[in-house]
């Protein structure tokens, strides 16, 4: 459970980044090698970030709405179905 929530956070500040990087006057260099490096983090549970990605789509909700319950629960719940 704990990686999940990890990969949560890391998730949920990717997409901040990114969608800092799309603003009016960019993103600075800090940012930038933030990103490089959650991305990374990111590489290192590719099951979780799979899993996230899939309860999101199934439960119709954006990664950042999700926490770590509701992904376990799905997968849970995939499991038996």
């Amino acid at each position: 459970m704990q990686t999940i929530d990890d990969t949560l956070m890391l998730l949920r500040r990717q997409a901040d980044l990114e969608c800092a990087m799309k603003q009016p006057g960019g993103i600075r260099i800090a940012e930038e090698q933030e990103l490089h490096n959650i991305r990374r983090q990111l590489e290192r549970f590719p099951a979780a970030v799979e899993a996230i990605v899939q309860a999101a789509h199934a439960l119709r909700k954006p990664i950042a709405n999700l926490n770590g319950t509701d992904v376990e629960a799905w997968a849970r719940h995939d499991k038996v179905a």
